[in-house]
């Protein structure tokens, strides 16, 4: 018989918040690779936030996932049949495979991971696309300055709590907005963070703010959107930046929210604010992740994993993943 996969489908279309019955587990057997192609076997695979906007099937800068085809996301694998001139069996390998146990990939995307550098999962996090998203959002987009206040939100997540480090090494002061007292204890006696409130039990998310930002805030890393957002902005200084890096408070919104309308901010404190795409700084992603690592190694940037066990449980870890019942980056080991 031959050797069988695994893969996890789009079901359906979630109405709001994704539900299990959006997603099947399919079993299939393993393809064999082409000309120029190898098969990788996938040892873990990542659960981002980004792939909620995928399940609409709507087009924006990237394709929206199909119904009954893998859903997207990157993976960790390794090399077990090459037919490809750069990529030999045992290669570790870090890509957008999918969700599934097996895939075939013709090099595209696709780079090697060295394991002696450090663990292999965290090409998936501090050392792949979070880490990477929170470099550049910050650095090139919304540089800081020594001395200034920083505010993330989603500050105990995978971009989030990197974001705050890299602050934290430029000087400035960092508060970070979560959704547990646990992750605030986390993020303050854990990684650094020099204050942050739990918005699921902060009536005043304005007083919050004004209590640990008194000097006001200078860049705001914004990951949520929202009733924080809204929050904010009426705290921001003279020439504040602002880095749009995720709304999930809207990804399984089911109505167009309608909030305050606080741009005129942008004219009186004459607000910078940018939206921004890790892949648009894919020329200098071996650079920072230099930099990453040696940070990473020196102790000036300590990352968490949330690791679920087994392909059969993707669907739940990313369902849990935009409840928000993890910390750090959320992982599935295959």
């Amino acid at each position: 018989m031959a050797e069988m996969m695994k893969r996890v489908a789009l079901a359906a279309r979630p109405n709001g918040v994704p539900k299990p019955s959006d997603f099947k587990v399919e079993e299939m057997s393993i393809p064999k690779p082409g000309r120029d192609e190898f098969l990788v076997k996938n040892l873990f695979l990542s659960v981002d936030p980004y792939m909620r906007g995928r399940m609409n099937g709507v087009t924006t800068y990237a394709k929206g996932v199909d119904l009954g085809e893998t859903m997207v996301g990157g993976g960790i694998g390794q090399v077990t049949e090459s037919n490809h001139p750069d990529f030999a069996v045992g290669d570790i390998v870090n890509s957008s495979f999918g969700w599934q146990t097996h895939a075939i990939s013709d090099g595209t995307g696709a780079c090697k991971v060295d394991p002696e550098l450090a663990p292999i999962s965290t090409a998936l996090g501090v050392l792949g696309m979070p880490g990477l998203t929170a470099y550049f959002g910050l650095l090139d987009v919304s540089p800081p300055v020594a001395g200034e206040t920083v505010v993330v939100s989603a500050a105990s997540g995978a971009v989030g709590s990197v974001v705050g480090q890299i602050a934290k090494i430029k000087g400035c002061r960092v508060i970070g907005i979560s959704g547990t007292d646990e992750k605030i204890g986390y993020i303050v006696d854990g990684l650094g963070f020099d204050g942050g409130f739990n918005y699921k039990t902060t009536d005043d998310y304005g007083e919050a703010l004004e209590r640990l930002c008194p000097d006001g805030i200078d860049v705001y890393f914004d990951n949520v959107g929202g009733p924080i957002t809204d929050a904010v902005f009426p705290k921001l200084n003279l020439n504040a930046r602002i880095t749009i890096c995720g709304q999930i408070d809207q990804y399984n919104a089911t109505e167009p929210p309608v909030g305050p309308r606080l741009l005129w901010h942008c004219i009186v404190k004459r607000l910078q604010i940018r939206g921004m795409l890790v892949f648009d700084f894919v020329d200098q992603h071996a650079e920072a992740l230099k930099q990453l690592g040696q940070w990473v190694r020196s102790g000036e940037i300590r990352y968490r994993e949330d690791v679920v066990e087994g392909i059969d449980n993707m669907p739940e870890a990313f369902i849990g993943l935009l409840r928000g019942d993890h910390i750090g980056k959320r992982i599935v080991k295959i």
